[in-house]
C-alpha cells in the first residue's frame, strides 16, 4: 500500500506509549495497534483529528505517501 503510518515514530518523539494514547484518544488499543503497525486500511478524520491534537502535530507528520514500499523515508 502507498500510505505509510508513521505513528510509532511520532510516538516515539513525543514519549508517549499505545497504552496512553489509547486512553487519551479514546480508541481501543487493539485499534490503535492495527494503525501504529500499518495493518489499517482506513482511519476516520476524526481518530486522525484526536491523534494529531494529542501528539501535537501535523497528519503529513503520520501519513506518507510512498510509490515504492521499498522506497520509504524518515525525518
Amino acid at each position: 500500500m502507498p500510505i505509510v503510518v508513521n505513528l510509532d515514530v511520532m510516538m516515539a518523539r513525543r514519549k508517549i506509549g499505545l497504552t496512553e494514547l489509547s486512553q487519551r484518544v479514546g480508541i481501543t488499543l487493539a485499534n490503535l495497534s492495527i494503525l501504529k503497525n500499518n495493518k489499517a486500511r482506513a482511519i476516520r478524520f476524526s481518530t486522525l483529528d484526536a491523534i494529531c491534537r494529542e501528539l501535537k502535530c501535523q497528519p503529513g507528520d503520520i501519513l506518507q505517501y510512498v510509490e515504492d514500499p521499498n522506497d520509504i523515508w524518515e525525518d
